[in-house]
């Protein structure tokens, strides 16, 4: 009775969206093709699986401590699966070095290579999902407050080492996968307090990119990510956004554009149509800001939406890739992935089903009028019922109901992990 509810709600939308020009079964095969890269780390709050990892540090930190996180490789691949299961098309897995099969082995972050994610790949092709990549420089002896930009060449050489490797592991699973992995480089280097020399690491850093990015891979594309700062990093952070804005445009390197990174008021969908015009590709970290610099669930705000708005209009959707980034640990975990996973989703279908070649034309036409009045009408929309649709072919919940499955989940597996 409820899928025949979503059918008919949905036939009225086609109708009220074709009246506007809009093909919402093209939108739908749009959306089938819309691949969010889930973020690994949201399932275990950052901790990854090296046999003696310590506390949190680099600057950043998961909060909250809701029952039930995944403690090894099995329970984090059986959390994704049940994740991926209630969110509508297939998708992507992002995973860091530190989610590794260490088999109870000491591998230091410098010797990491293919064979500690030869059993990802597998899994990843069982369940048919495609692999991206991160290297790990944060929560590590040798990370403290800087990495590629310390002034100790044997730190400094120890890190290069890693993200080499690390580049080398995406290439390996990119061949194995058929399809380029894509790697995000960050870096957490910064200081708590006032910087004299920020020349200097920022020299060491574009010297170390330089030697991290040298060999060129088939399989494998890198990617920049800069941030505001860190905690206990306030003051200065090396990987700034004007330093990667430079760098990547400059080595036609593709840019990360996180937007739990940048300040509450700034719009991040602005910097959209400034960096396709000066990098190959974008890739997206989709978090929410509270207050500043902070990875919270995503939700179906303005910004986000702005920002999925402005790659449709930029007729970029082949140019940006779309991951998540949060870890908030204070409410259940595959909740989390489900709410962000699916907030992003209806950012997307409400930039999909937008009339922009109508919008466009009123607005070359300098008609401000009509082009202001077609972008409020768009708001009121029912692109909800076309959601729901989505939802319904692709054999998942619709609307809350996915609420029900989580809980019992919680019930009979995450609630007796201790």
């Amino acid at each position: 009775m409820k899928d025949q509810l979503v059918h008919a709600a949905y036939q009225i939308a086609k109708e009220r969206y074709a009246a506007l020009g809009v093909d919402t079964e093209q939108v739908l095969r749009q959306m089938q093709d819309f691949h969010l890269s889930m973020h690994c780390w949201q399932a275990d709050d950052v901790c990854g699986f090296e046999p003696k990892a310590g506390a949190m540090s680099g600057g950043i930190q998961s909060t909250g401590n809701y029952p039930g996180k995944a403690r090894n490789i099995d329970e984090l691949r059986m959390d994704i699966l049940k994740a991926k299961s209630l969110i509508p098309g297939n998708h992507r897995l992002n995973l860091h070095e530190i989610y590794g099969e260490f088999n109870g082995k000491m591998i230091d972050r410098n010797e990491c290579d293919i064979n500690m994610f030869r059993g990802w790949i597998e899994w990843a092709r069982e369940h048919d999902t495609k692999l991206d990549f991160n290297s790990t420089n944060f929560s590590h002896p040798k990370s403290g407050n800087l990495t590629i930009s310390h002034p100790d060449k044997d730190i400094r050489d120890f890190w290069i080492e890693h993200m080499k490797r690390c580049r080398a592991i995406a290439n390996a699973i990119g061949e194995a996968q058929q399809d380029p992995c894509i790697i995000n480089l960050w870096i957490h280097d910064g200081s708590k307090d006032l910087t004299v020399d920020r020349l200097l690491y920022r020299s060491l850093l574009k010297e170390s990119l330089d030697e991290i990015l040298k060999e060129k891979y088939p399989w494998e594309k890198p990617s920049l990510e800069s941030k505001v700062f860190g905690i206990g990093l306030e003051t200065m952070t090396v990987g700034s956004n004007d330093f990667y804005t430079a760098y990547a445009s400059k080595n036609n390197v593709m840019i990360t554009l996180d937007t739990g990174h940048f300040h509450p008021t700034e719009s991040v969908a602005d910097k959209v149509s400034s960096m396709l015009l000066f990098v190959p590709e974008l890739m997206l970290h989709v978090s929410r800001p509270v207050r500043w610099d902070s990875d919270h669930v995503t939700i179906m705000d303005d910004p986000t939406l702005e920002l999925f708005q402005e790659i449709v209009r930029a007729g970029a959707t082949d140019r940006v890739h779309y991951g998540l980034d949060y870890f908030d640990g204070s409410i259940n975990r595959i909740g989390a992935y489900v709410i962000g996973s699916r907030a992003a989703q209806r950012c997307m279908l409400r930039a999909l089903l937008e009339p922009v070649k109508t919008i466009h034309t009123h607005e070359i036409a300098e008609r401000g009028f009509q082009k202001l009045a077609w972008m409020e009408e768009e708001k009121s929309l029912p692109w909800q019922a076309v959601y729901d649709e989505f939802c319904v072919r692709n054999n998942v919940p619709v609307g809350l109901d996915f609420i029900a499955e989580i809980e019992q989940y919680e019930k009979e597996i995450t609630s007796k992990r201790g």
